[in-house]
């Protein structure tokens, strides 16, 4: 049972992981963390608001289809990464845009060149894109978790 203390403290909270995961991730190539750290952390805010307020009452809402689709753009997109690389250099997951051996096409190296004092290349790339899958995963765990235990108290009434 929850009050309704919990209730306004737990939304305003997550929102505060989400948003620390996301600067997790976009600061991962930088610092400490990346993709995985950021997606676990942008999770974990997810899954507090579900255990608080339940599957059915949570303002964070995931569909299995969304949830199919955001885990789907994240291995493909870590997959196309690494093929570009492949196709480009004969690497796979090739950082195509430090190109330090200066085999790629410039106008791929441009495609990934942004200025940032320390040229990730595509490393923030793919920490957004391990962050997505994170995030799926982690929260659809516990999604889980919390349907089995309603399908279970829904048997037990009957």
């Amino acid at each position: 049972m929850t009050t309704t203390i919990l209730k306004l403290f737990v939304f305003p909270a997550s929102l505060v992981l989400i948003c620390y995961g996301i600067l997790t991730i976009l600061g991962g190539h930088i610092t400490p963390g990346g993709g995985f750290q950021g997606g676990a952390i942008i999770a974990s805010g997810v899954i507090f608001c579900l255990i608080v307020y339940g599957l059915d009452e949570s303002p964070i809402k995931l569909s299995d289809n969304f949830m199919a689709s955001i885990e789907s753009i994240g291995a493909l997109g870590y997959i196309f990464l690494g093929l570009a690389g492949l196709f480009t250099t004969g690497f796979f997951m090739y950082n195509l845009g430090v190109d330090l051996y200066h085999i790629v096409p410039p106008y791929i190296v441009n495609i990934f060149d942004y200025p940032d004092p320390l040229h990730a290349g595509i490393i923030p790339y793919l920490n957004f894109l391990v962050g997505l899958k994170v995030l799926v995963g982690l929260s659809a765990v516990v999604i889980t978790f919390l349907e089995s235990d309603k399908l279970l108290k829904n048997m037990e009434s009957k």
